[in-house]
C-alpha cells in the first residue's frame, strides 16, 4: 500500500550540480545546487534563488555546471555551505582550481571530471534557463569510443528526503532494448 507524502521535490536521482562563474574582479566562484535538470537536447534549467553565483550569471550571461563526484564530495558540499558573498576564495579553500572555458565566459573546475558549458537564455523568477554550448570531460571517464562511461565516472546524487549524498550503482539494463522482452 502506498502512503501519501504530500507535495515534495522527490525526483530521484538529483545530480549534485556545481555552478561556476566569474566574479566582477575576474576571480572564480562556485556553488552547489541540486535543483536542476535537462529540458531539451541542449537546454537545461536550474533553480538558484539569490546567490553571488546568480548575480554573476546575470552579469556575464554564462556559467559552467560540473557534476559532483565521489572523490570530491567534501569539496562539493563545502562550496554549497559557504557563501561567495562572505568567502571570496572558497574555491581555493575547497582545493579546486579552474581553467577558463574555451566556449563561454566562465571557469571550468579542473578536479571535477565532467562540465557543461552554458549560456544564459532567460530567467523566470529564480529559474535560470540555459543553452548547453559544450560538454567537456576528462579522458579518465571516457570509454574507448570517447563517450562518458558511468563505470569510470562516479557522480554523486543528492537525496532530498534524507539530506544525503549517494553514488550511483551498477548498470541494470540496456535502454531502448530491455523492454523488447515484453510480449
Amino acid at each position: 500500500m502506498k502512503k501519501d507524502l504530500g507535495s515534495k521535490p522527490y525526483i530521484f536521482p538529483q545530480p549534485v550540480l556545481i555552478i561556476a562563474t566569474y566574479n566582477e574582479d575576474g576571480s572564480a566562484n562556485a556553488m552547489n545546487a541540486a535543483w536542476g535538470g535537462i529540458t531539451g537536447y541542449d537546454e537545461l534549467v536550474i533553480d538558484l534563488g539569490s546567490h553571488k553565483t546568480t548575480d554573476n550569471i546575470m552579469r556575464t550571461k554564462a556559467f559552467t555546471i560540473s557534476i559532483g563526484d565521489v572523490d570530491h564530495v567534501v569539496q562539493c558540499d563545502y562550496v554549497g555551505l559557504v557563501s561567495g558573498r562572505k568567502v571570496s576564495d572558497k574555491l581555493e579553500r575547497a582545493g579546486f582550481s579552474v581553467t577558463p572555458s574555451r566556449f563561454v565566459n566562465a571557469p571550468v573546475i579542473n578536479e571535477l571530471p565532467l562540465a557543461l558549458e552554458c549560456t544564459l537564455e532567460k530567467t523566470d523568477g529564480s529559474k535560470i534557463y540555459a543553452k548547453i554550448v559544450n560538454v567537456c570531460a576528462d579522458e579518465s571517464i571516457l570509454d574507448k569510443e570517447g563517450q562518458v562511461d558511468l563505470s569510470l565516472f562516479r557522480p554523486v546524487i543528492y537525496d532530498t528526503s534524507k539530506l544525503g549524498y549517494y553514488s550511483l550503482g551498477e548498470r541494470v539494463a540496456a535502454a531502448f532494448s530491455a523492454g523488447k522482452a515484453v510480449k
